[in-house]
C-alpha cells in the first residue's frame, strides 16, 4: 500500500459560529467549518434511529452544517450484502431525509460493516450523490473560511483488533501495520492548523471496564495512541460504544459518539470525564484559532460541550 494514500480537498463555505466549557452550538463563530457526526446507526429506523435522524436534520439546519460524518457501524447486524441490499433504503436513504442532511456524508467502517460486503460500501460512493467512502482509510482536507486548513484522518480501526482474527468480523487481508505507517507519515507531513483523527473503536473512554464491557481498547492503546501522542493530536473521535462520552487524557480529547440508534445506560464516568446513555450525535465547528464540539441528544439538548484553543 502506498504511503501517500488518498488526500481529498474541499472548500468550506463562509457561514455564520487552555480548554473551556462551551454552552450550546447555537453560539457559533461568524466563520467556521461546521459538521454533524453520528455513529452506530443503521437499524432500519428502529431503536430511535429515526428520532436521532430527525433531530440531526433540525440541528444541521440551524447550525449550518456543511457535511455529515459517520464513525462506523453503518448497518446492523451484518453490514450490507451488496449494492442492491434493501438496507441502503431502509437504514440510510429513507431515514436521513432532512434537506440539511443531503450534503456529503464522509464515511468510515465499523466492525459490523466487516461482517458484510465492505466492497459494496466502497462502491456505493460511485452511485450515491452523498455517500463518500473513497478508501478504507483516507485524509480529507478542509479549507476553512478564515484561510486555514483542517485535515481529517479517517481510519479503519477494525484490523487493529486482534479478537476479530478468524471471527465473523472478517479482517483477513487487511494490513494494520501499513495503515499505521501511512498515518504516521501523513500526520507528520500535514501542516494543517487542526489535525483531527476519526476511528470507529475507542482508545480511552470515560467508563470503567469493571462493569463487564470492553470500553478502553488495549490494542489501540498499544499501537495507535503512541502515534497520536507523537504528533500532538488534540481530538480523537470514535463510536462503537453505544453512548456519548468525552474524556481528556494527557492533552488529547477522546470523544465517543456511538449513540445513533441502540444505546445502553452507562455507569458513572471516570477520569473526570462525561458519559450518557442518551440517543444522540455530535456537532463540530472549526476555525483557525478554535475548535468546538458538542454532544447533542435526540431532543436537541446539548449534554456536553468543550472548546479547544490553539496556542
Amino acid at each position: 500500500m502506498k504511503i501517500n494514500r488518498r488526500i481529498f480537498m474541499s472548500s468550506a463555505a463562509t457561514l455564520g459560529s487552555g480548554v473551556t466549557m462551551m454552552p450550546a452550538p447555537a453560539q457559533a463563530a461568524p466563520e467556521a467549518l461546521r459538521l454533524v457526526l453520528v455513529g452506530d446507526w443503521g437499524r432500519r429506523g428502529h431503536d430511535d434511529q429515526w428520532r436521532v435522524a430527525e433531530q440531526m436534520g433540525r440541528t444541521a439546519q440551524a447550525f449550518g452544517s456543511q457535511y455529515t460524518v459517520s464513525v462506523g457501524d453503518n448497518f446492523y447486524e451484518n453490514g450490507v450484502s451488496g449494492l442492491d441490499d434493501p438496507q441502503w433504503q431502509t437504514s440510510f436513504e429513507r431515514i436521513y431525509t432532512a434537506p440539511a442532511l443531503q450534503t456529503p456524508w464522509k464515511i468510515i467502517l465499523g466492525n459490523h460493516d466487516y461482517r458484510g460486503n465492505v466492497q459494496a460500501q466502497l462502491d456505493y460512493s460511485k452511485t450515491s450523490p452523498r455517500w463518500r467512502l473513497p478508501a478504507r482509510y483516507y485524509v480529507d482536507r478542509q479549507m476553512l473560511p478564515d484561510g486555514a486548513v483542517a485535515d481529517f484522518f479517517f481510519l479503519d480501526t477494525s484490523p487493529f483488533i486482534r479478537k476479530y482474527e478468524g471471527s465473523k468480523t472478517d479482517i483477513s487481508g487487511q494490513d494494520s501495520a501499513a495503515q499505521l505507517a501511512w498515518l504516521d507519515h501523513a500526520l507528520g507531513a500535514s501542516q494543517a492548523a487542526w489535525k483531527i483523527v476519526v476511528g470507529h473503536h475507542p482508545i480511552y473512554t470515560a467508563l470503567s471496564d469493571a462493569d463487564g464491557y470492553d470500553h478502553d481498547t488495549p490494542d489501540l492503546i498499544a499501537r495507535l495512541d503512541p502515534v497520536l501522542k507523537a504528533h500532538d493530536i488534540k481530538l480523537y473521535i470514535c463510536g462503537h460504544d453505544h453512548c456519548l462520552q468525552s474524556v481528556q487524557m494527557d492533552g488529547t480529547h477522546y470523544v465517543v459518539n456511538g449513540a445513533g440508534s441502540q444505546t445502553y445506560r452507562p455507569g458513572p464516568a471516570i477520569r473526570g470525564g462525561f458519559a450518557s446513555g442518551a440517543h444522540g450525535f455530535m456537532t463540530l465547528q472549526v476555525t483557525a484559532a478554535r475548535l468546538d464540539y458538542a454532544l447533542i441528544d435526540m431532543y436537541g439538548k446539548t449534554l456536553y460541550a468543550r472548546s479547544l484553543t490553539r496556542a
